[in-house]
């Protein structure tokens, strides 16, 4: 097909108002009021809060939220992400019992749980993750999980303990093209994050991964990434708009309109991804529960 992203782009500055179809809701209601309280009871973290999800009151006021484990302090500085960089403090040992004991009081059917990255730990955090996943699974073995688990820099021995107590899908996100992976991943590799993703699918789970668009890529470069998570063994993807968290990350580049959102899916399913979720404020872990 022809690219659609000569006509269809909204050119910002980024601090021009934000196109209508980027608008969300206020968060509301009682569902949202007891997520917020369950958060605060078990002394947990969300990525919702800690990413400025723009969806978090859609998510918390349907009852979910996405859960991020290993604290709230990242050891990587990512240009587009708004969670706090720098060294943590402590590991909290604790924290699998408690992100259990929440999910099991939520009801939630699936439940999805992400984590910062803690490259300061010889394991990258591997055995809390795999404490947390063990922990829910005991809690509530109905619950299917989805765990987004950070880029272990090939620590591979750390890989397999992350995905191996039990969850159904695994997600490792690319976040966008090669191109651009030093500017907004600096700390990461685009074959890197590839290699996990085949490790994980070879390892016999269900792997997903997601990317930002409207950070400079062109359509062809998106079509590329397609290509090169589908010859990794990438079952999900997921695509969404990059928004600008302060004014200390990236500039958005543009806002793509919903119509390229659209065939940016129609050409991934044509491509063989079994499920493709794209839209303006899709977020890797938005609706998650839907590909299963």
């Amino acid at each position: 097909m022809s690219d659609p992203t000569a006509v269809q782009h909204s050119q910002p500055p980024s601090r021009e108002r934000k196109p209508a179809w980027l608008r969300v809701k206020l968060p509301i209601g009682e569902n949202y009021r007891q997520v917020r309280q369950t958060v605060d009871e078990y002394k947990l973290h969300t990525i919702c809060e800690s990413g400025n999800c723009p969806n978090m009151g859609e998510c918390w006021g349907a009852g979910t939220a996405t859960f991020m484990i290993l604290g709230n302090v990242c050891t990587r500085g990512c240009s587009f992400c708004a969670v706090a960089t720098g060294r943590p403090t402590e590991l909290d040992l604790d924290e699998p019992r408690r992100v259990a004991e929440a999910i099991a009081h939520m009801r939630v059917k699936h439940a999805v749980i992400t984590s910062v990255n803690r490259d300061e730990l010889a394991d990258r955090g591997a055995a809390v993750w795999h404490a947390t996943v063990r922990a829910v699974k005991e809690h509530t073995p109905q619950v299917t999980i989805e765990t987004l688990i950070p880029d272990v820099r090939a620590h591979w021995e750390a890989l397999e303990t992350m995905i191996s107590p039990g969850q159904e899908v695994v997600s490792h996100n690319m976040e966008t093209v090669e191109r651009l992976y030093r500017l907004v991943r600096p700390q990461a590799k685009y074959a890197r994050s590839l290699e996990q993703i085949k490790r994980t699918k070879a390892f016999g789970k269900r792997t997903k991964s997601g990317i930002m668009v409207g950070l400079g890529e062109t359509f062809d470069e998106v079509k590329a990434t397609m290509d090169d998570l589908l010859a990794h063994g990438c079952d999900v993807l997921t695509i969404g708009q990059y928004l600008q968290p302060t004014k200390m990350h990236l500039e958005v580049a543009e806002f793509v309109h919903p119509d390229v959102f659209a065939a940016y899916r129609e050409i991934g399913l044509a491509k063989g991804f079994p499920f493709v979720e794209s839209g303006p404020l899709v977020r890797s872990s938005y609706h998650a529960e839907r590909h299963l």
